[in-house]
């Protein structure tokens, strides 16, 4: 059988898994085999459903615009927190979140993002669909905030490391102080109900993943930036900040989950409210757990 899987990638666990060769190592002597597809954080809920891929990862709000659309999916594992991993910049004219009013927010619309802007705005009794207008973020969104043609970037990884080192804009929140921020992976219902093992199996070969690029910042650094541009010494310091740990399934990341859900339904993001325990998968938190050894 082969093992398709989905490649975000923003997603660092599985980015370094797809090049190192150990999910095939521990796959093999099950007769399976893989398949690494790139492709887009927003696109791999439509692309488990559809079963172009078997399994994926990105961060926490595609799974629950997936769940909101009538997508079949579940959990599987999850990332410990990532402070230091993405902030809210913006220029001298912005010094507070009430400041943000009536501006332009670029952001990656659909990602964590999505999440860390509608409850911080909401927590200063902002509304994320009236109260700024989100643009989709793209390269011109550096330049565009130094130029104060917007108001604020929600920036990540080498990107925020990039943008920190000029005096023309600032940090007006870490996305760590709002949410948790984790990478979350996913499967289709019915591959976790056939092959639990198989999604089992995945997610000990990401926790080897992680342990490597922990124990080799430097080589991934210079990887990564030689394949999706920027500085190596951003990268560095990008991957330097993340936990690189994953964790089973848990209530308490559920309602970390189920809170972002009620707050993007209320906002407008999500097609209707859900109830985020009902893509939580027994058995496939039983296999997870065994290969993380994680005593629950």
């Amino acid at each position: 059988m082969t093992v398709r899987i989905g490649v975000h990638p923003h997603n660092p666990s599985l980015y370094h898994l797809s090049r190192l060769g150990l999910l095939e190592q521990l796959l093999r002597p099950l007769g399976e085999r893989v398949e690494w597809h790139r492709i887009g954080g927003l696109d791999t809920a439509a692309a488990l459903a559809d079963g172009r891929i078997d399994f994926g990862g990105t961060g926490s709000t595609p799974p629950l615009s997936a769940q909101a659309d009538g997508h079949d999916l579940v959990y599987a594992a999850v990332s410990a927190p990532r402070p230091g991993h993405g902030a809210l910049l913006v220029h001298s004219g912005v010094q507070t979140v009430a400041d943000l009013k009536g501006q332009t927010v670029d952001l990656a619309i659909g990602s964590w993002q999505t999440h860390f802007v509608s409850k911080l705005l909401r927590s200063h009794g902002l509304d994320y669909g009236r109260d700024i207008t989100a643009r989709r973020a793209g390269p011109s969104s550096a330049g565009d905030l130094r130029e104060g043609r917007i108001g604020a970037w929600v920036a990540q990884g080498a990107e925020l490391f990039a943008a920190r080192r000029t005096d023309a804009v600032r940090t007006l929140v870490e996305a760590g102080d709002v949410i948790a921020d984790r990478s979350v992976f996913f499967t289709r219902r019915y591959f976790a109900d056939t092959r639990p093992e198989i999604v089992g199996t995945i997610v000990k070969a990401l926790q080897q993943a992680d342990g490597w690029a922990s124990a080799n910042l430097s080589e991934a650094a210079e990887f990564t930036a030689g394949d999706q541009g920027g500085e190596v010494a951003d990268w560095h310091a990008a991957l330097a900040v993340l936990p690189w740990r994953l964790e089973p399934v848990s209530d308490a990341f559920l309602a970390e989950q189920q809170e972002a859900a009620d707050i993007l339904a209320a906002a407008g993001f999500l097609a209707k409210p859900i109830e985020v325990a009902r893509i939580r998968h027994a058995g496939l938190d039983q296999a997870v757990t065994a290969e993380l050894g994680v005593n629950r």
